[in-house]
């Protein structure tokens, strides 16, 4: 198998050596500006450990470059680069004003305490800014696999305390608990922008008759999701709750979770941070070869955890209709072929799984700001709606129904905005995406080349636009 990095070479060259870019920009375009490598000591426990940790930028062609750091005890500089190019890819897909970029740290969080972690992140953090990898206006992180809201907190206050003159300071990262300039959304966001997509796809009737899906709407389609972490989680959740969808089957580390009629999602989520796994949960029948599950009969797959779990041994036997790629590259390149023969339909993670960059740029924007959203707006609506209602009554006669004055008289908040503003740019760019895909006189292959051919057109016209 092709190392994860590889894999996205291969796709991306798949795509850009059509394009008829001039010469050297499509290599310019392909390889990491940077990569920088620290190895710290912190003295835990009675002795010193040594760490290791990446931080690179894949391109430069917006400022600050973006993207999540994971801490992990695999991660390796391949798989960061790897990431930081599809960060890239995404941003410009999306049309957000950064760069692609991705840290990682080689620690696994389990085996440390909170207090810990914290003195582990802060060194990290330290590195970081003292090389010009983190800042507002350089490079701004996110949480990632193993980090979270507090992680994100620990670096914003380190960088807070080291650099205490910079008044935009807390927008050096992202994903931060609301207590600490954080934005309403941000913890559902990739979910969310997941479900986006999919509502997307099947309110598009041609693209949904391509996977074989002749009636309308989510309403009873069964999915499979590898991966219950933030991701998995809220996109399970959000399908199953909204849509009408029925959850049949949850992967995790120790194997697999089934229920045909559909699995209680909020149930198992408490079962899973109670006990570390699926097993012994009530509401379904486990087994602990999860990796099986992925080729269970369903309608949608959504692998929402690790890269590369879909490959050439196993794609010949998926047999999804649909699969969304929630995660990082959860399906190879060859097996990105295979599926394409077998008109497999796959979302792709450079659009799938945006929503968590949309929503970090809406933060990074509030924390340039110093206002929240819809502070200046929410009563002016609400008394502009009040005084429509009042007219209406006027006019006809009649009162305002009551079972949706709470709606109507309710003025924007940040997490109607947040979520208004994710929707829109999830839909905008699906429609571009189709647009392509079916375009009569020069059609992409599939949803990812379409993803790719955008992205990549929209870099090179970046770095045309400032000479290069």
């Amino acid at each position: 198998m092709n190392s994860f990095l590889q894999d996205v070479d291969d796709m991306y060259s798949a795509v850009a050596d059509r394009l008829g870019l001039p010469d050297g920009l499509v290599e310019k375009i392909r390889v990491c500006n940077a990569t920088y490598v620290t190895r710290f000591g912190v003295r835990l426990r009675g002795r010193i450990y040594t760490f290791t940790g990446w931080r690179a930028v894949h391109s430069t062609h917006q400022n600050p470059a973006k993207g999540g750091i994971r801490f992990s005890p695999t991660a390796d500089q391949e798989e960061v680069e790897a990431l930081a190019a599809l960060m890239s890819y995404k941003c410009a897909l999306i049309g957000l004003p950064f760069g692609g970029s991705k840290g990682a740290l080689m620690v696994d969080p389990r085996d440390w305490e909170e207090h810990e972690l914290e003195k582990i992140t802060r060194r990290f953090a330290q590195e970081l800014i003292r090389h010009g990898f983190l800042g507002s206006g350089q490079n701004v992180p996110a949480p990632d696999m193993g980090t979270n809201e507090q992680t994100m907190m620990w670096i914003a206050d380190e960088y807070r305390r080291l650099k205490p003159d910079d008044i935009n300071g807390m927008a050096c990262v992202t994903g931060k608990p609301l207590g600490g300039n954080g934005i309403e959304g941000r913890t559902e966001a990739t979910g969310r922008g997941v479900q986006f997509a999919i509502q997307a796809f099947f309110d598009t009737r041609q693209d949904a008759e391509k996977a074989g899906f002749a009636g309308e709407g989510l309403q009873g389609r069964t999915v499979v999701v590898q991966g219950l972490g933030n991701v998995g989680y809220h996109a399970a959740k959000f399908l199953s709750e909204d849509d009408g969808c029925r959850v049949t089957a949850v992967i995790e580390r120790d194997g697999v979770i089934r229920n045909p009629d559909g699995l209680d999602i909020e149930a198992l989520k408490h079962h899973l941070s109670a006990i570390g796994g699926v097993q012994g949960f009530s509401g379904g029948t486990f087994d602990p070869d999860g990796a099986s599950a992925l080729e269970d009969a369903c309608d949608i797959l959504i692998p929402a955890a690790l890269e590369q779990v879909i490959h050439g041994g196993n794609a010949g036997g998926i047999r999804a209709r649909l699969i969304v790629e929630a995660a990082n590259g959860p399906t190879t390149f060859e097996a990105d072929r295979i599926l394409r023969d077998r008109g497999v339909v796959i979302i792709p993670d450079l659009f799938a799984n945006a929503g968590g960059v949309a929503v970090s740029y809406f933060e990074w924007v509030k924390n340039l700001n110093h206002i929240p959203f819809g502070l200046m707006e929410r009563r002016y609506d609400e008394k502009g709606h009040r005084t429509l209602a009042r007219s209406l009554e006027l006019m006809t006669g009649r009162a305002f129904p009551k079972e949706a004055e709470s709606e109507f008289f309710h003025g924007r908040c940040e997490i109607d905005l947040v979520r208004s503003g994710l929707e829109d740019i999830i839909r905008t760019t699906y429609t571009e995406l189709s647009r392509r895909w079916n375009d009569p006189a020069h059609p992409t292959r599939d949803l990812r080349s379409a993803a790719y051919a955008v992205a990549i057109n929209r870099i090179a016209e970046a770095y045309r636009a400032i000479g290069i």
